[in-house]
């Protein structure tokens, strides 16, 4: 079997399942979500999606991260409950995204052979932000994973890897959703 196919169907599968368990606010999605980006860091390599294959990394950072706050307790409860985004983190988070496209896309468009880099160094951008959220349990995040599905579809579609594209597709389903649950689990 071709290495590209194998890792888009490992990475699926493993998507699939992260997916599940951030739908659930299952904390071993911190778990699959530091072993699937091994996976997808390979496939985006071997496609020439660098911004992509870089956040990888990150991903498997934020994991980590994540792991560590959503463990954390106070008294005998969990103390991250999912919430709605602060307005006041609003500017901050849109602030971020901005300098970090404008970033990863110069790095892409001026050290690499990238043929996308605007929308790779979007989807990198908007990734950094929404897994940030994640961490914090912001219904909101959802949103965020949405835009990065839809540009991640066409994005992998051009590339030529359909079944990592068929997979953002159903996160794009998944995604609306995830929200709507989210949004019913905030303590009002």
């Amino acid at each position: 079997m071709e290495l590209k196919l194998l890792l888009q169907i490992v990475g699926t599968a493993l998507g699939f399942l992260y997916l599940w368990l951030e739908y659930k606010a299952n904390i071993w999605v911190w778990v699959v979500g530091a072993i699937m980006p091994m996976v997808h860091g390979l496939l985006y390599l071997n496609s020439g999606i660098y911004a992509d294959a870089a956040m990888q990394l990150y991903y498997v950072l934020a994991g980590l991260y994540g792991l560590m706050v959503w463990k954390r307790k106070k008294g005998d409860r969990v103390e991250i409950e999912i919430q709605h985004t602060p307005t006041k983190w609003v500017l901050p988070l849109v602030a971020t995204y901005v300098v970090l496209h404008v970033a990863i896309y110069f790095v892409l468009a001026e050290l690499t052979d990238s043929r996308v880099p605007f929308f790779d160094s979007m989807s990198t951008a908007l990734s950094i932000v929404a897994m940030w959220m994640l961490s914090r349990k912001l219904v909101e995040q959802w949103l965020v994973w949405l835009v990065v599905d839809l540009i991640s579809v066409g994005l992998y579609l051009y590339k030529e890897i359909p079944l990592t594209a068929l997979l953002y597709a159903v996160y794009c389903i998944l995604a609306v959703v995830g929200y709507m649950r989210w949004r019913r689990c905030v303590k009002k």
